[in-house]
C-alpha cells in the first residue's frame, strides 16, 4: 500500500492510530499500553512457540503469572495510576490464545465498565475470530491483531504442529487449511464490524519467506490496514533454525509494503508487558496471584 493510502486510513481511524503504540510509530514513543495475562490455554501449536511463566524472558507467550479477570482489572487500575493520561490501550495477548479463554471476555467486560475511554485490543491466532467477532464487537474491542504466517496450507503445515477446532485435533495440511480459512475470514468479518485490523507475520527463512508478498496481498484484500513482519525467535521445534538476517527482514518488508504499510518498531512483547513500548522495554509487573500458576495449561 502506498503512503497516501495509509494517510487516508490514518485519518479515518485517527482516534485509534494516533494513540495506539502498536499501530503508530509516533504513539510508540508517547503512549502506554498494558497487556493482561488472563489467557493461558491455546488451541494451536506453533512449531516456534514455547509458552512459559517466568520473569526473565522478553518475548510473546511469556507472563509472570495468570491473572483472574478481577486481578487483571486491578492491574489496569495500577497502570492508570502509574501512567496517567499516557495509558491508552488495554490488550490481551496471551500467553495462550485469548479467544480460546473465557476469561478474556469477562476481563474486557470489567475493563470496559471501569475504563470506558481506553482502547480495548486483542491479539489472536485467528482460528476462533469468525466465531467470536460478534462478542468482541459487543464488548467494543476496537483493534485486533491477527498472526498469519502463510497463504498455502502446505506452507502452514510446516509451521503448525496441530490445530484444535470444534473438539477435534487436526494435523498436517488438514489442520493448516482450516486455520488459514478461519484467519482470513476473521480479518474480513472484523473489518466489516469496523475494527482496525493489523496482521503480524513471523518471518521464517526457508519456510514462508517466499510467501510474504502473497500474504501481504491477501490480507489487504481481506481488509487489514497494517502489517507487522517480525523475525523468528528460534524455540521449540524450531530451536535450531536460524532467524532472518536484517537484510532478509528489510527485503520482506519492502515486498510487503507494495500492498500495506509496515510497522517496524515491534518489540515482540510479553503477555504482561506494561508501559510505553519505545521507552520502557523491560517492564514486568508484579503477579496478581502465584497460586493460579498451577492452572497453567501448556498444549
Amino acid at each position: 500500500m502506498k503512503e497516501e493510502r495509509w494517510g487516508e486510513i490514518g485519518s479515518k481511524f485517527a482516534h485509534l492510530t494516533s494513540v495506539h503504540p502498536c499501530y503508530s510509530e509516533k504513539a510508540h514513543f508517547k503512549f502506554a499500553r498494558v497487556h493482561l495475562p488472563v489467557a493461558p490455554k491455546c488451541n494451536i501449536q506453533c512449531r516456534f512457540c514455547t509458552r512459559s511463566l517466568n520473569k526473565c524472558e522478553y518475548r510473546p507467550g511469556v507472563a509472570g503469572c495468570i491473572d483472574t479477570p478481577e486481578q487483571a482489572l486491578r492491574r489496569v487500575e495500577e497502570a492508570a495510576k502509574r501512567f496517567g493520561d499516557h495509558l491508552r490501550v488495554v490488550g490481551i495477548a496471551g500467553p495462550g490464545e485469548p479467544l480460546f479463554n473465557e476469561a478474556t471476555f469477562e476481563t474486557f467486560r470489567l475493563v470496559r465498565e471501569r475504563f470506558p475511554d481506553l482502547i480495548l485490543c486483542v491479539a489472536t491466532n485467528g482460528l476462533l475470530l469468525p466465531d467470536k467477532v460478534e462478542t468482541l464487537s459487543e464488548l467494543e474491542v476496537r483493534t485486533v491483531t491477527v498472526t498469519i504466517n502463510a497463504v498455502s496450507p502446505e506452507t502452514a503445515s510446516k509451521i503448525y504442529a496441530w490445530v484444535h477446532y470444534n473438539g477435534k485435533t487436526l494435523r498436517g495440511v488438514e489442520g493448516a487449511r482450516i486455520l488459514l480459512e478461519k484467519q482470513y475470514e476473521g480479518v474480513r468479518l472484523a473489518t466489516d464490524k469496523g475494527m482496525l485490523v493489523k496482521v503480524n507475520t513471523v518471518l521464517i527463512p526457508e519456510i514462508n519467506d517466499e510467501e510474504i508478498e502473497e500474504i501481504a496481498m491477501s490480507i489487504k484484500e481481506a481488509g487489514a490496514v497494517l502489517m507487522n513482519i517480525i523475525p523468528l525467535i528460534p524455540l521449540h521445534e524450531f530451536k535450531d533454525r536460524r532467524p532472518p538476517t536484517c537484510e532478509e527482514l528489510r527485503e520482506a518488508r519492502r515486498k510487503a509494503s507494495k500492498y500495506l504499510p509496515q510497522f517496524r518498531l515491534c518489540r515482540q512483547c510479553r503477555a504482561d508487558a506494561a508501559g510505553i513500548p519505545g521507552v520502557e522495554t523491560h517492564e514486568w509487573e508484579r503477579c496478581g496471584s502465584p497460586a493460579v500458576v498451577s492452572e497453567y495449561f501448556h498444549g
